[in-house]
């Protein structure tokens, strides 16, 4: 059937992506210290209660996954 042979394909590829995506995850996470933030992330801490908010941890990861996808992307045209 034509169509299972596409859906597979497209499950592999999806299974593939997300391997790739964890292995890239863990190797961010040794060379970053394990899960510091940046300076200028916003951090209250009260007793009982800590709230964590990485506005430049976001922005950061933002403009690498631009680039990252601007790439595989830009070739395609």
């Amino acid at each position: 059937m034509p169509g299972l042979d596409c859906l597979g394909k497209g499950l592999i590829l999806i299974g593939g992506s997300i391997v790739l995506l964890g292995l890239l995850m863990l190797g961010i996470g040794r060379l970053a210290g394990g899960g510091r933030l940046l300076p200028g992330d916003i951090v209250v801490s009260r007793p009982g209660f800590t709230f964590v908010f990485p506005v430049v941890t976001s922005l950061v990861v933002s403009a690498v996954l631009t680039a990252i996808l601007r790439l595989i992307f830009g070739w395609r045209r």
